[in-house]
C-alpha cells in the first residue's frame, strides 16, 4: 500500500486489516474500535478509517494530470487522505523519531473508536507513555490550509500552527474533541485535500493532500527536539453552561466562537437555541426526541420526514403540539 489509490478503495474492515499487517510486531489494536502505533516522538498524528459512502470504491476517476481524484461510489477522501498521510508521515521521519499513529473506526457516527480509545486509557490498558505527549494532530479537515481546534483555546499551540502556513477555522466534532481532553495535550485538525465531503462530488486535491503531508513531516521532527515544549489542553469553552452546550457546538459549522459570543452578551445565552433551531429547522429537543425513537421505518431516517414533527405525532397519532 504505498499509493492513495491503495488508501480509498478497501472497506474500512479491509484496511484495518491492512493496517495491521503493515504495523506487525508494534501496533496495539481493540477489534472494530482503533489501531494505536506506539512511537518514538512525542507526538501523535490521528486519521479515521471509516467513510460515510454506502459502497466501497470500485473505480476511481482522474483528471489528466492525476491530480484530482473522483469515485462514482463517493472517494471517501474523508479520511482516507488522512490514512494516508499518517503513512507517509511515518515513513519519513527518521528511524529513532517516529510518531505515533492512531487509526480510529467509526469517527462517521459519533466518534465511537475514539470514545473506546478514551475508555482504554483511563482504565490504564495503553502505554503509559502517551502521557509524555506533547501534541496531537488529526488529519481529518476538508481544503488546504484549515487547522480547527474545536475546544482546546490554547493559544501559544495556535501560533505555532499557525506559523506552518494553517489558517484557525471552526468546526463541531471530530475525533480529537474526546481524545484532547482525556490525555490533556492540545490538538488541532488539519486540512487533507479533499472537498464536497459527504457528497458523492467529493473531490481530492493530491497537492493539497501533499503539502499537508510535508508540513506535518515538519511538525514530527519539530517535536522530536529536546526543548520542544508540551502544549497542555485548554478548555475554551469554559464559560459556555451545560444547557447549551451542545447545541453551541454544532452552530460552530455555521458561527465563529467570537460571533456566538458576541451574540450571547448581547441576547443572553437563550439565543444559542433561536439559532440552533432557524440553521437545523428543528430544535434540539426536537432533535433529541427523534433520536429516542425506537421505530425501525423509512420515515424517521430523516428527522424531517418523521411523522412526529409533521402533525402526525409518533408515527400516525395525532397531537395537538407536535414539537
Amino acid at each position: 500500500m504505498n499509493r492513495l489509490e491503495d488508501f480509498v478503495m478497501p472497506s474500512q474492515k479491509v484496511l484495518y486489516t491492512k493496517l495491521r499487517r503493515m504495523f506487525k510486531g508494534s501496533a496495539l489494536s481493540s477489534k472494530g474500535s482503533y489501531i494505536l502505533v506506539p512511537g518514538d516522538a512525542p507526538i501523535m498524528l490521528i486519521a479515521h478509517m471509516d467513510t460515510v459512502h454506502k459502497e466501497s470504491v470500485k473505480q476511481i476517476c482522474k483528471t489528466q494530470n492525476g491530480n484530482i481524484l473522483m469515485s462514482p461510489q463517493g472517494i471517501g477522501g474523508d479520511d482516507r487522505c488522512g490514512v494516508f498521510a499518517l503513512v507517509k508521515a511515518h515513513k519519513a521521519a527518521d528511524i529513532s523519531k517516529k510518531p505515533w499513529l492512531l487509526f480510529t473506526c467509526d469517527e462517521e457516527i459519533g466518534g465511537v473508536g475514539a470514545e473506546k480509545f478514551c475508555e482504554h486509557h483511563r482504565k490504564g490498558k495503553l502505554p503509559k507513555e502517551l502521557d509524555g505527549l506533547k501534541l496531537l494532530v488529526e488529519i481529518d479537515r476538508k481544503g488546504e490550509k484549515d487547522a480547527v481546534y474545536y475546544e482546546c483555546g490554547n493559544e501559544e499551540f495556535e501560533e505555532y500552527i499557525t506559523s506552518k502556513g494553517f489558517e484557525t477555522e471552526y468546526g463541531s466534532f471530530s475525533d480529537i474533541s474526546v481524545i484532547a481532553p482525556e490525555l490533556g495535550v492540545a490538538a488541532v485538525n488539519l486540512s487533507s485535500g479533499y472537498y464536497n465531503a459527504h457528497t458523492l462530488h467529493e473531490y481530492i486535491n493530491r497537492a493539497h493532500l501533499n503539502a499537508t503531508i510535508e508540513k506535518v513531516i515538519e511538525i514530527v521532527a519539530d517535536a522530536s527536539a529536546e526543548d520542544f515544549p508540551k502544549y497542555e489542553y485548554v478548555n475554551a469553552w469554559d464559560d459556555v453552561p451545560d444547557d447549551i452546550r451542545e447545541e453551541y457546538e454544532e452552530l460552530l459549522d455555521f458561527y465563529s466562537p467570537v460571533e456566538l459570543d458576541m451574540l450571547r452578551e448581547e441576547h443572553g445565552d437563550s439565543i444559542i437555541h433561536t439559532l440552533y433551531k432557524d440553521e437545523m429547522g428543528y430544535s434540539r429537543a426536537d432533535y433529541d426526541l427523534w433520536m429516542s425513537c425506537d421505530e425501525d421505518c423509512s420515515e424517521c431516517n430523516n428527522i424531517m420526514r418523521c411523522p412526529r414533527f409533521n402533525g402526525g405525532g409518533e408515527h400516525g397519532d395525532k397531537v395537538s403540539n407536535p414539537t
